[in-house]
């Protein structure tokens, strides 16, 4: 389980294809970034969900740019904790106090962080301090919610795993 944790990094703003993907590129990368999560894949019909909803802004000739690919990476670990309405205000909150490139990068460290204190990895907050603002605390809150999930999910399919492996103790029968 550690393991996972220990190896997972998101990529930073700066490291996002922003040279334009087309929506099986964007589903693959977003999936294979977040597979260690073991949370549900995003699928093609997700993001076009997201479009319609207005979550993230509408593809460019079909092509998904570094905007898109980091709103996805937040919506794919957020979603299991907060509704769609939730992430339209969680962006609305990140737009009113920073960019997309600060909070996304923000967002990844918080991200990062809490998996390894959640996994006993390193101690919670590590070079992260104190939030001073209302939406990092939203925000951090948030992560905090989604990693104690993804630990739960993880313990308890590990722990199923161990089970169905271990053989049961025999049953007495009475003579």
């Amino acid at each position: 389980m550690a393991a996972d944790a220990a190896s997972f990094r998101l990529p930073r703003y700066a490291q996002i294809p922003d040279i334009g993907l087309y929506l099986e590129q964007v589903v693959r990368y977003v999936n294979t970034h977040l597979a260690p999560l073991g949370e549900p894949e995003l699928t093609l019909s997700m993001v076009s969900n997201y479009v319609k909803q207005r979550l993230i802004p509408p593809p460019q000739k079909k092509a998904y740019m570094a905007e898109h690919l980091a709103r996805l990476l937040f919506i794919a670990v957020v979603k299991p904790v907060v509704p769609l309405d939730g992430l339209r205000l969680m962006f609305a909150i990140q737009e009113e106090s920073y960019d997309l490139c600060t909070a996304y990068d923000y967002f990844c460290d918080e991200l990062e962080n809490m998996l390894g204190a959640a996994f006993g990895l390193a101690p919670a907050a590590r070079e992260l301090g104190e939030t001073h603002s209302d939406a990092k605390d939203l925000l951090r809150n948030t992560i905090s919610a989604i990693v104690n999930k993804v630990y739960l999910d993880r313990y308890l399919r590990d722990y199923q795993a161990l089970r169905e492996r271990q053989p049961f103790p025999a049953e007495e029968t009475a003579l």
